[in-house]
């Protein structure tokens, strides 16, 4: 089957929340997967950027996706993240990870090293050979430093265990050609909290959020709603949730939807550096947004 039915709506990154001693909080981390199935999400992406993933050791993450997994209990897909700048590192971690109930593996761009469009597709390839799993790609240039262009998105549609992309360059433009040029059961959802009402409208199969988080039932609904055209009820959400939006990214991303989620009582506002807490002045405004 293709993903494109599997994987329609609304994805959440889910952030790993930490006690103040800084270890998992495995009881936290249950309460928010609840949250979000009962808030409606369609699927949850575990070890995505957004949970910290750079900071978690090797055994961390394979707790993690097990944990997730058992609590998740079959009631919707899990897609697992991983990736990084070290192909054959990222080769070893999905041929020894537990990816056996994973639906996909979504896997990050190379960071820093800034590979040449020929250099992502070499990379790319060879994790979609080693992965048991179908492989979403995930182009985020804001943090690799490196666009993942159409044309080579396209060119790794070809490759038979490449099912998909997270497009999240900001880039209006970018999804449309991408839309245009890619196979029928090819998956594409954005990546852009801030974009994503837009871009599904236009046809992207749905969103991987990092503010369903905190708002998982303004956000799917949203997310429907503009899958089904309903653009003037879709973007009455959209608007509402805009400045929670800018709150989001306006330091770093998690700090800012776990100050949400803290406020909430969904988690300690604990990060692992190099990650701290928002400033107290965007706390306090986090605090007035949800009041209002």
């Amino acid at each position: 089957m293709s993903l494109r039915n599997v994987l329609r709506g609304t994805g959440v990154a889910v952030v790993t929340p930490f006690k103040k001693d800084f270890s998992i909080d495995y009881n936290a981390l249950e309460n928010i997967i609840n949250y979000l199935i009962d808030g409606g999400v369609n699927y949850i992406v575990t070890l995505g950027t957004t949970g910290e993933t750079p900071t978690l050791s090797a055994e961390e993450q394979k707790e993690i996706i097990r944990f997730t997994d058992e609590k998740v209990n079959d009631r919707v897909p899990v897609v697992v993240g991983i990736g990084g700048n070290n192909t054959q590192n990222v080769i070893e971690h999905l041929q020894s990870y537990p990816l056996e109930k994973a639906v996909a593996v979504l896997s990050a761009s190379p960071y820093y090293s800034k590979p040449s469009q020929e250099g992502l597709y070499q990379h790319y390839k060879a994790i979609a050979e080693a992965s048991p799993k179908p492989v979403i790609l995930y182009n985020v240039p804001g943090r690799t430093g490196r666009n993942l262009e159409p044309e080579t998105t396209v060119r790794l549609a070809q490759l038979p265990n490449i099912a998909g992309i997270k497009e999240a360059g900001n880039n209006m433009a970018q999804g449309i050609k991408l839309l245009r040029d890619k196979p029928e059961d090819f998956l594409v959802v954005s990546g852009d909290d801030d974009l994503a009402m837009p871009q599904v409208a236009i046809g992207m199969d749905g969103v991987i959020s990092v503010a369903a988080n905190a708002f998982p039932e303004e956000f799917s609904t949203m997310i429907m709603l503009a899958a089904e055209g309903n653009i003037s009820e879709a973007r009455k959400i959209n608007n509402k949730l805009y400045e929670a939006y800018e709150l989001l990214f306006v330091e770093n991303n998690p700090a800012g939807v776990k100050a949400f989620m803290h406020e909430k009582g969904l988690l300690e506002n604990v990060l692992r550096l190099p990650l701290v807490p928002l400033s107290d002045a965007i706390h306090q405004k986090i605090k007035n947004y949800l009041a209002r």
